[in-house]
């Protein structure tokens, strides 16, 4: 599995039994999402998607960016609740587990902004196990306790609202999805083009023959 499939994977994991309240009218102007009473920034999504991108070597993209930070900060906000805490030796080896390889943790070291973000999947990956009665990452029966934790984390999140603007789509099963405007995965003009030539392709195909 390539390092980008495994943090979305991660994220995804994590965040697939979530139950999110809110609506997007709630956001604030600037704002790509907000958490509560955590406000995340679209300059942070983009700087932050940008960032990844270039420490993974291939693109990753706004909307799964921003779901990763959704997450994150759900995760935070219910551990301070229940008073759990993440230490860096704990979060350390999660970061390195979470990339797959120390070529690629390297990467994301040498960049502030890539590493935050790397630090905060992994934050929120073993609050999610603790939060599940686990010790985290080295924990004998961390399955178990990331399911556990899971199924807190959707229990807590009916308290919890969570706004998405519009232009990065609706939050579902754990990911952004149906995105619009310049943040998708393809633009609106980007798709026009390309249904355009698909269907110029097509016409060609059903034009007759010259009979040789």
């Amino acid at each position: 599995m390539s390092t980008s499939r495994r943090l979305q994977a991660v994220g995804a994991g994590l965040a697939s039994v979530l139950l999110l309240g809110g609506c997007a009218a709630g956001t604030h102007p600037g704002a790509a999402a907000v958490v509560g009473d955590t406000e995340i920034s679209v300059g942070d999504v983009d700087k932050t998607s940008t960032a990844v991108s270039n420490a993974l070597g291939q693109p990753f993209t706004a909307s799964l960016t921003l779901g990763e930070m959704v997450n994150s900060a759900l995760v935070e906000q219910i551990a301070a609740q229940r008073s759990i805490t993440v230490s860096d030796a704990e979060v350390t080896p999660a970061m390195k587990a979470v990339v797959g390889d120390q070529a690629t943790y390297d990467k994301f070291a040498k960049d502030p902004v890539a590493h935050d973000f790397l630090r905060q999947v992994a934050t929120a990956a073993v609050g999610t196990i603790k939060l599940g009665g686990g010790t985290g990452i080295t924990d004998p029966n961390v399955q178990q306790a990331q399911q556990a934790g899971q199924t807190a984390v959707r229990d807590a999140s009916k308290n919890i609202t969570v706004d998405i603007a519009p232009r990065f789509g609706k939050w579902a099963d754990g990911t952004i999805s149906k995105a619009s405007g310049s943040l998708s995965e393809e633009s609106a003009q980007a798709k026009a083009k390309r249904e355009a030539e698909e269907q110029a392709q097509q016409q060609q195909q059903q034009q007759p023959q010259p009979q040789g």
